[in-house]
C-alpha cells in the first residue's frame, strides 16, 4: 500500500518538474495537493502540531496562488522591476 508520504513526495517531484518547465500555476496546484497528503499523514500519526503548521503553510500557498491567478502578483513584480 502506498502511504500519503509517498504520494506527497511524488506530487512534490511533479510540482518541481512543472516549475522547471515554467508552468507555475500548475506547479502551485500540485504542491497544494502534496500538502494535503502531508496533513493527512500527520493526522494519522496524531501529530496535531504538524497538522497545524502544514495547514498554515497550505493557507499561505493558496493565498499566493489566488493572488497570482488574479494578476495582482504580476503587477507587484512589474512594479519592482520598474523601480530598479
Amino acid at each position: 500500500m502506498i502511504s500519503f508520504a509517498v504520494i506527497g513526495g511524488l506530487l512534490l517531484n511533479i510540482g518541481a518538474f512543472l516549475t522547471f518547465k515554467g508552468k507555475i500555476y500548475e506547479a502551485v496546484a500540485v504542491y497544494l495537493l502534496a500538502d494535503i497528503c502531508w496533513i493527512v499523514m500527520a493526522y494519522q500519526r496524531d501529530d496535531m502540531w504538524g497538522v497545524a503548521s502544514i495547514f498554515v503553510g497550505v493557507t499561505f500557498g493558496l493565498l499566493a496562488f489566488l493572488k497570482m491567478k488574479s494578476g495582482k502578483m504580476n503587477k507587484n513584480i512589474n512594479i519592482n522591476k520598474a523601480e530598479k
